[in-house]
């Protein structure tokens, strides 16, 4: 069976910033034994997260993403056009940038085949442990577009 990482990264300390990890919660708490998936709080992001990314063969990642679009606008973006933007310039806020882990997981030869990020646009950054509403409201059809494309990749792989 693959195993699929779900990685939901922010700082659930600035509103919307911590939506990766209000949405991987979301997921959690409704499908808590998906088979094959792992999920986990990636907070802030940090180079001890390589490691984990290479021992899945599919990588899902959830953030706040700069898509230029009108607040709690969801993106799903996969596999080259997910490397495309996470590789043109600084979209993350966080210590280290996505970037930097997939850089070290093609390095060692364990970059995730299937590999997508479910972005969704964010609009107040400031001091707060949830996410505001425009985003708050995106939640529910962020993780059904998840369920949808980890489903998708299920199918192919039978």
């Amino acid at each position: 069976m693959q195993r699929t990482l779900v990685l939901g990264i922010g700082n659930t300390l600035l509103s919307d910033e911590g939506l990766g990890v209000h949405l991987l919660e979301y997921l959690r708490e409704r499908h808590p034994e998906l088979p094959g998936i792992t999920w986990l709080d990636g907070g802030t992001l940090s180079f001890t997260l390589a490691p984990v990314i290479e021992e899945h063969d599919n990588l899902i990642v959830l953030d706040a993403a700069q898509l230029n679009k009108s607040p709690g606008t969801i993106s799903l973006l996969a596999g080259d056009e997910m490397d495309a933007f996470v590789g043109h310039g600084k979209r993350s806020v966080h210590e280290v940038g996505l970037i930097d882990l997939l850089t070290i997981a093609h390095l060692q030869e364990r970059l995730p085949v299937k590999r997508a990020l479910l972005g969704i646009q964010p609009a107040e950054f400031g001091w707060g442990d949830h996410p505001g509403e425009a985003v708050a409201r995106a939640i529910p059809e962020a993780a059904a577009q998840v369920l949808k494309l980890i489903d998708s990749w299920t199918d192919r792989e039978n």
